[in-house]
């Protein structure tokens, strides 16, 4: 009887616990239903708020107003659009006075390209043709430097001939120098002139 007495006990501590814990959950769901809610309330501020429709109906009321006072000076209007609008100021908000200047700002700017931009325009056309024509320019480019790579290339060769041949000099004129000293006749040698030959054979 004890034991089944324990047994019992411990049942509905387990069933109170039970209860406990669907109650505790009952309550977050609650909440999160809450969270919820306010997140949707927060999203939509500004349509259901009424600060934000106060707002809209005031932004609504203004617009209404300036359409009624443009439909009752609808027939000077029309008289005024017609009128040429030469010589005349046109009346604008200190509001947008900056946006007027910098409005300005780009137009000047507009105006300053305008002969470029129409230039562009008119080349449209004849884009191909340049094309082709800067291609051509481009490969007789190549065709010239080229040339110039080889000219270079044969002006350094000169060049290294023409040392070679001043640094033989020296030596033949020394060796002239002997023979016109001691009245030996030798074959002619190389880099000398005819005439010298013929005065050393004479000699």
């Amino acid at each position: 009887m004890l034991n089944i007495s324990k047994k019992s006990a411990s049942y509905f501590a387990n069933f109170s616990r039970l209860q406990q814990i669907t109650d505790i959950e009952a309550e977050i769901y609650q909440k999160n239903l809450e969270i919820e809610l306010l997140r949707l309330e927060k999203d939509t501020a500004d349509v259901v708020h009424p600060s934000f429709l106060a707002q809209k109906c005031h932004t609504l009321q203004s617009m209404n107003n300036h359409l009624e006072a443009v439909l009752k000076e609808k027939r000077s209007l029309r008289q005024r659009l017609l009128k040429p609008m030469c010589q005349e100021n046109l009346p604008i908000e200190a509001v947008y006075h900056s946006c007027m200047v910098h409005l300005l700002e780009l137009a000047v700017a507009f105006i300053e390209r305008l002969e470029n931009h129409l230039e562009t325009i008119k080349n449209i056309p004849h884009l191909d043709e340049n094309l082709k024509k800067m291609s051509m320019a481009l490969a007789k480019m190549d065709m010239l430097v080229t040339e110039t790579e080889e000219l270079a290339e044969n002006i350094l060769k000169w060049r290294e001939q023409q040392k070679e041949v001043s640094s033989s000099i020296p030596k033949i004129l020394a060796e002239e120098n002997y023979l016109h000293k001691h009245d030996v006749v030798m074959p002619s040698l190389p880099f000398t002139s005819k005439v010298h030959a013929q005065t050393v054979n004479a000699k």
